[in-house]
């Protein structure tokens, strides 16, 4: 079988018992038994081929930003879109742009060519094709208010491209959450701007992110989803729970709809204090929380 991968990938892209905390932004997570490191559609579509030819469960991710990963890691394969799966493109008001480059990196690129629309981004950590798959947002913008083609390869490597109205998308859902479909690259529609209009709109996010978000401690970004007519954070802190701490894992003091790492946190620590959050929130508001974060692995 390691014959067939060398045929695939350089050798040091093939990684046994590789340590998933290494690859996500909250530093937790057990060994993947085997990580196979993309960097192209043609090896991603190899990857995938191979795996259903051995008939072995994989698992795709680019930056590991929105997911915790369990301790005792993952089984079977991860597929991770390696640091040149991030080409770009523009043309007059449009970018092409393949999903493993990094949003804040588009959006600087969006800048520098005047182009208005992913100002929104700038400070959101994780790849394009993670913003695509969530429907990430934040100051008002979405992905889906963006996105003008997305393309994919299903697990049998078929492309396919999807239009607006195809990718079934709102608030932190799309039908790529659904079909299992792989985000290979995307187009989206900007509009032109004075340069210094969007840089000003930047700054103004990067600051206010700076000011009410944990961004010195590893965290997978917000915790759970808003639910309908509620804040997460005020009703967290209305609670109490505030710099409340289990293990290594704290609501942050600074903003309480995130969960940080503030030392060697467990993936059980994390799942613990959502637990407990959970409960508490449902306990007073009768609301039931749902994480904004993808857990994956084995307990």
């Amino acid at each position: 079988m390691y014959s067939e991968l060398i045929d695939l990938l350089p050798a040091e892209r093939i990684r046994k018992n590789e340590p998933m905390k290494d690859h996500t932004s909250f530093a937790i997570g057990g060994p993947a038994d085997l990580m196979l490191v993309t960097e192209n559609v043609e090896e991603l579509r190899k990857a995938v081929a191979f795996c259903h030819a051995n008939n072995m469960k994989f698992f795709i991710f680019g930056l590991g930003s929105n997911i915790l990963v369990r301790d005792k890691g993952i089984r079977g394969v991860v597929i991770k879109l390696g640091n040149n799966f991030n080409q770009l493109r523009v043309n007059n008001e449009q970018i092409s742009a393949e999903a493993g480059i990094s949003l804040s990196h588009l959006a600087k690129a969006a800048l520098q060519y005047e182009l208005s629309g992913l100002e929104f981004a700038e400070g959101i950590p994780g790849s394009l094709g993670g913003a695509i798959f969530m429907n990430a947002g934040a100051y008002g913008g979405e992905m889906k208010d963006i996105l003008l083609e997305v393309t994919t390869i299903d697990h049998d490597g078929t492309i396919k491209k999807y239009t607006p109205d195809e990718m079934l998308m709102s608030y932190r859902k799309s039908i790529f959450q659904l079909n299992g479909h792989i985000i290979v690259s995307a187009v989206i529609k900007l509009k032109k701007d004075k340069k210094e209009s969007i840089k000003a709109r930047m700054d103004d996010f990067a600051r206010r992110r700076q000011e009410k978000q944990p961004l010195d401690y590893p965290s997978a970004g917000s915790t759970f989803k808003r639910p309908p007519n509620f804040f997460v954070g005020p009703m967290i802190e209305e609670l109490g729970l505030k710099g409340y701490q289990i293990g290594g894992a704290q609501v942050s003091s600074k903003h309480a709809g995130f969960i940080i790492n503030a030392g060697n946190a467990s993936a059980r620590d994390v799942l613990d204090l959502i637990t407990h959050i959970q409960k508490k929130v449902k306990e007073r508001y009768g609301v039931e929380l749902q994480t904004e974060i993808k857990v994956i692995g084995e307990e």
